[in-house]
């Protein structure tokens, strides 16, 4: 019998996902640090353990009503043990291969047919066991702990989806391969989001190393030996997010005419580089393969000793894109530009990748869409947020 996928098992992902230690060994499922009172009233933590069998890699219905626990006599608060549920009280090894030995045996009956789910059966049991004990006790620890790759795109699980209810919105948001040319401010607060998202893989492109100032406009905090070690920016923030997800594959190259075909292979698209003639190439490729793309810019200057100036964000997709070669701005080098000398303005940044990566959750359908804009810009002096290129 296959080793069970708690991901693809909902009874099993439910119990996790609202913070049950829950294992599975063998032909077993124990879920771990129930509360209950001992004979003395004393507040004690046992395992649940339920026998289950598998179709396929996915947990099927229960096989019964009977489970068992690991742990000392569950009593109510005056002492005496649970015997409307307990029928046996001795060792018992119920799996040799894994060692797993038994305190006790629980039966059950639900009011009205058999469980449905372990879901169900657990919190049926939890509740009986843990009935006694105060209430501030729960049963939900919230354990840490590593998925396997076959589980899931993140190391650890997504619990913060799943207690929101908002799963079925989310797996809009897990398409093949983003690809992010340019890992500068803006870029690097869009890593920040999408790898936080199901995409199945992200690349990222950029041939710069990280160096100081990269560090005031990026995401968390780098260390003063990570700044010695120079590396690649795509090395340092792909090891970074490594420690959250799997997928990201770094490209320490710029994307150039000779290899512009490598974005071929990506779902979605996100610019955030300089402007210039490989601009032009990239945008123009974009749009001859039907990819869509998100491209972001700031046009900033001083002014009377203060900073002022305007973010952009243009959205192009295979239905939308005639509005590419107005909105997106193509120019190399402006040297009124404050922000091409690498100005220190990470909240912008931050303002920039956040409007980006919205759009791109809108266009996958996570969030509604009532406006359809394609570009957008923020005008900081006056606080401005204004859409445009609409169908």
């Amino acid at each position: 019998m296959s080793k069970p996928q708690t991901d693809r098992s909902p009874d099993l992902r439910r119990l996790r996902d609202e913070g049950y230690d829950i294992e599975v060994r063998e032909r077993h499922l124990l879920v771990k640090s129930a509360p209950y009172l001992n004979a003395k009233g004393e507040v004690q933590r046992g395992t649940l353990v339920m026998e289950f069998t598998c179709a396929g890699d996915v947990v099927s219905t229960p096989p019964s009503h009977v489970a068992f626990f690991i742990g000392e006599t569950p009593c109510h608060q005056n002492g005496m043990p649970m015997n409307e549920i307990i029928t046996g009280s001795q060792p018992t090894t119920v799996d040799a291969e894994s060692a797993l030995v038994i305190n006790h045996t629980f039966s059950a009956k639900p009011i009205e047919g058999p469980y449905p789910d372990f879901y169900l059966k657990t919190l049926r049991y939890i509740s009986m066991v843990s009935g006694p004990v105060d209430p501030s006790i729960k049963p939900q620890t919230f354990p840490v702990y590593e998925t396997s790759p076959d589980e899931s795109i993140f190391v650890c699980p997504d619990t913060a989806t799943s207690r929101a209810g908002i799963t079925e919105a989310s797996l809009k948001l897990a398409i093949g391969k983003v690809g992010l040319v340019g890992l500068g401010g803006t870029g690097s607060y869009i890593l920040d989001l999408v790898a936080k998202t199901p995409v199945k893989e992200i690349h990222l492109w950029d041939v710069d190393i990280f160096l100081n100032h990269n560090a005031f406009r990026a995401p968390g905090a780098a260390s003063i030996e990570e700044l010695r070690a120079k590396l690649p920016k795509v090395e340092y923030y792909a090891t970074k997010y490594a420690k959250m997800r799997r997928g990201i594959i770094p490209h320490p190259t710029a994307i150039t005419e000779a290899n512009v075909e490598e974005l071929k292979q990506m779902s979605f698209v996100f610019l955030s580089m300089d402007g210039g003639a490989v601009k032009k190439l990239i945008v123009e490729k974009l749009l001859e393969w039907g990819i869509p793309f998100i491209d972001v810019g700031m046009g900033l200057s001083l002014s009377k000793g203060a900073i002022t100036g305007i973010l952009s964000v243009t959205a192009c997709t295979k239905d939308k894109n005639d509005h590419a070669q107005s909105s997106i701005s193509f120019v190399e080098g402006e040297k009124d530009n404050a922000y091409s000398r690498n100005i220190q303005v990470a909240d912008l940044n931050a303002l920039n990748a956040a409007l980006a990566v919205i759009k791109w959750k809108k266009l996958l359908g996570f969030y509604h869409d009532f406006g359809h804009e394609h570009s957008i810009t923020f005008t900081l002096d006056g606080n401005k947020l204004m859409n445009g290129d609409c169908p």
